[in-house]
């Protein structure tokens, strides 16, 4: 199995650029997360997350269903259902599964598949931007931006254990760096 995971603080642009990477590398398929947060505006479950109430999310983590799981803020919930993902990698179609997970569930990947995985850390190109950001998305109120701005600083001192950091000065840049990046990654692997 190979494994993409695309990591970053809330608002760095990963999904954006997971998506594109997606759009331009053929063979690529994503891995849905399942979360304990509600849909925001026109996420569909099963599309953009597997939305689980939190006693549900509790019995799958006791029944081995993750790979990974992280509260990553009160009460609220990530994770990658392993079942899923094993199903995933076991299409004919599939060079690699893509991952846009948090940062402690990247590393934790990378632990349990080795050099089957490439971790990629997007990088803001500085707390002042990345707020902005966060701002100008509309989706949280200030006490929520300001949780996820605290959470960004940890985040961004693990960027040292990622394979690669990829800075989203320029989404254009950034995503042309992904892109040839991972070609060289599946290169490298024979996939």
């Amino acid at each position: 199995m190979t494994l993409l995971v695309l990591t970053a603080p809330s608002g760095a642009g990963k999904t954006t650029i997971a998506r594109r990477l997606m759009d331009e590398v053929p063979g690529l398929t994503f891995s849905v997360s399942a979360t304990t947060r509600a849909p925001r505006t026109g996420e569909v479950d099963d599309v953009h997350y597997h939305f689980l109430d939190a006693d549900t999310f509790v019995e799958r983590i006791e029944a081995g269903d993750f790979l990974e799981h992280e509260e990553v803020y009160p009460g609220r919930f990530y994770g990658t259902l392993r079942p899923e993902l094993e199903a995933l990698a076991l299409r004919g179609d599939v060079r690699a599964v893509v991952l846009d997970i948090d940062v402690k569930g990247a590393i934790n990947v990378k632990r349990i598949y080795g050099d089957d995985v490439l971790t990629l850390f997007v990088a803001p190109p500085n707390i002042g931007v990345l707020s902005d950001r966060l701002r100008s998305r509309g989706t949280e109120n200030a006490k929520q931006i300001a949780m996820r701005l605290d959470r960004a600083a940890m985040e961004i001192a693990a960027a040292p254990e990622f394979d690669v950091t990829v800075v989203n000065d320029d989404l254009e840049a950034a995503v042309a760096e992904t892109i040839e990046v991972v070609q060289t990654f599946l290169e490298s692997r024979g996939v």
